[in-house]
């Protein structure tokens, strides 16, 4: 079923009245009228006798070892209720060494069930983006519609989708592979984060799309921000802020909804990742207890880990040091604090230091779109590397760097000022991350001068 509306911040967490009721995307022909999408005239009573036909009939358990592949039309169910909970206790031991730190959320994990409506629900949503593509300039009904779908057992809410979709075309992201890489066929990944928020991190299976729940307050500044994120993009294409691609809401049931965003992923391609940082640049609660030397466990590693080591760069340091004072500058000016420099380590191999032969495919990619001088210095354009996600990449003379700034979404309001007081008090001469924003962007920045050469 799907039900676009205007965003406002009330409608977030808006009630089941608020619904409309309509058939299931899976059953739709679809026709803009409007800003709306309705069901195509003689579709209403076949697609009732069908549910009330597939409401009827029992559908058999599948066997202990079997699982229900997903799919946009069913959904995704998981094996049999009896094995299901001692496979969630078995899981927690599953070796990590197959998936370097993430886990697999197959069937028998406690979000095995979320995950796969999170999946259906993305499928069907990114075939509404692909069968009617935002046209024309933008306009302001881009960022406030909300789109409602409703499926077997759960509702999911696309919002700002003609914007997102518009952003994710001038990434050059073609919304087939958004699809495949995020709807059903091969199950999420479960990454473990370091992070002392409640909120749960998983990465397409293919590790291109990073998806996290988030609380209603911080969706609620992301698509306030949203128009002018995107401005700033438009500004500095080669700028270090996560791509985000899509945010939506999922409700099971009469239960509360799930939050959750996609991104793309800073670390991507991670193969050959040898270091995870997650950098604020200050000192309280900013150590992780490293993994045992040799253990493939993924962890992402913070400030203090990072004490004694630099950054090297080469030329394009001073890139990175304007790029950083653009970026930073633009989040104080959102009000925004207590975001991430994300970096990861990776050796280059012989062939990939250098220009290499392909400089001057290098050089066109990198300056599409620019039609002087000026603007190419005014927007901080770069020589991108010959990489997937070139974005997030810059290369060292030995090492490649992955660079990103995310979690672009926590307001300096009434309550972290409380929270900044009580630090102050609780923590005397030392740095910590609830700061205003000016103190907070002054401060990354330095950090990031300390560690680069």
């Amino acid at each position: 079923m799907l039900q676009p509306r205007g965003w406002d911040p009330a409608f977030i967490g808006a009630s089941r009245a608020d619904w409309v009721s309509r058939p299931t995307p899976c059953d739709w022909s679809v026709q803009k009228q409007g800003r709306g999408l309705v069901p195509a005239a003689g579709q209403r009573d076949a697609v009732r006798a069908r549910e009330a036909a597939a409401r009827a009939m029992a559908t058999p358990s599948p066997g202990p070892g079997e699982v229900l592949v997903c799919s946009p039309e069913a959904g995704c169910r998981a094996t049999a209720a009896s094995s299901s909970s001692r496979r969630g206790l078995l899981w927690r031991f599953r070796d990590k060494q197959s998936r370097l730190g993430l886990f697999e959320i197959g069937p028998g994990h406690e979000l095995h069930e979320l995950t796969c409506m999170m999946q259906a629900g993305l499928w069907a949503a990114t075939q509404v983006a692909m069968d009617h593509p935002p046209t024309g300039p933008p306009s302001e009904e881009d960022f406030l519609e909300v789109l409602t779908q409703v499926q077997e057992g759960f509702e999911l809410d696309t919002l700002a989708g003609p914007a997102f979709a518009r952003l994710r075309r001038s990434l050059g992201l073609a919304e087939e592979d958004y699809q495949a890489a995020l709807g059903p066929g091969v199950p999420y990944l479960q990454f473990l984060s370091t992070s002392k928020s409640k909120a749960s991190f998983f990465l397409s299976h293919d590790q291109r799309f990073f998806l996290k729940t988030q609380r209603r307050q911080e969706v609620q500044a992301l698509l306030a921000h949203l128009p002018r994120y995107m401005q700033h993009l438009q500004r500095h294409p080669h700028s270090l802020l996560a791509r985000l691609l899509g945010v939506h809401s999922l409700r099971v049931a009469q239960g509360k909804k799930k939050y959750f965003i996609i991104m793309q992923s800073v670390f991507y391609p991670a193969g050959r990742i040898s270091e995870r940082y997650d950098i604020k640049g200050c000192e309280v609660s900013r150590w992780v207890e490293p993994a045992p030397e040799g253990s493939s466990v993924v962890l992402v590693l913070k400030d203090l880990n990072f004490q004694g080591k630099t950054i090297d760069l080469g030329p394009q340091r001073s890139w990175l040091l304007r790029q950083m004072e653009l970026d930073t500058t633009f989040l104080q000016e959102l009000n925004v604090l207590d975001y991430s420099l994300l970096m990861a380590f990776q050796c280059l191999h012989e062939d990939e230091r250098g220009p290499g032969s392909n400089l001057i495919f290098r050089m066109a990619r990198s300056v599409q779109g620019t039609p002087s001088q000026e603007e190419l210095g005014a927007q901080n354009r770069r020589l991108l590397p010959d990489t997937p996600n070139a974005l997030h990449i810059l290369d060292g003379s030995e090492q490649r760097y992955f660079l990103g700034l995310v979690d672009l979404a926590t307001v300096y309001g009434l309550r972290k000022r409380l929270e900044h007081l009580w630090k102050t008090l609780r923590y005397p001469g030392r740095t910590f991350s609830t700061v205003s924003p000016a103190r907070y962007a002054r401060r990354l920045c330095q950090w990031v001068e300390a560690h680069t050469e």
